[in-house]
């Protein structure tokens, strides 16, 4: 018996390992799924986390057939800072038919009752709170 090894044929079995495939695809799928985690994440804290205003509607008047009146709630985390609330006017079929920005300036309560009027363009059905923000727009902040 001879000890001499055989030697492969020349350009039938590759020299040296590439990166193989399973590997790439493993580490693509490993960043795949760190993105949609860190994704639900940051979704789930921008829906679930307390705003720093809130505004709540308490009650509405339709006073003609082009003007509601409004009243709401709005609270702050930080009643020092301004906010504005945007409230809206819906005639019966659901189509807006006015809106308003209402400035709430800051205070020291944190909590204020607002009350404030929408001039509408049709017969008003009723009014709504659309949102409150932090943000006040330039046209509504003083010059």
């Amino acid at each position: 018996m001879s000890t001499t090894p055989q030697s492969l044929p020349e350009g039938r079995y590759p020299t040296s390992r590439g990166i193989a495939p399973s590997r790439v695809l493993a580490v693509a799928l490993t960043l795949l799924v760190i993105a949609l985690g860190v994704a639900v994440a940051y979704l789930g804290y921008t829906k679930f986390t307390t705003p720093d205003v809130d505004g709540t509607m308490v009650s509405f008047d339709i006073v003609g057939e082009d003007r509601v009146d409004v009243r709401l709630n709005v609270t702050r985390d930080d009643p020092s800072q301004p906010a504005v609330c945007i409230i809206r006017s819906r005639s019966r079929d659901g189509t807006e038919t006015g809106r308003r920005e209402v400035l709430i300036p800051a205070s020291e309560n944190g909590t204020e009752d607002v009350r404030s009027f929408v001039i509408t363009s049709a017969a008003p059905g009723l009014a709504d709170l659309y949102g409150c923000s932090l943000d006040i727009p330039e046209h509504l902040t003083p010059r």
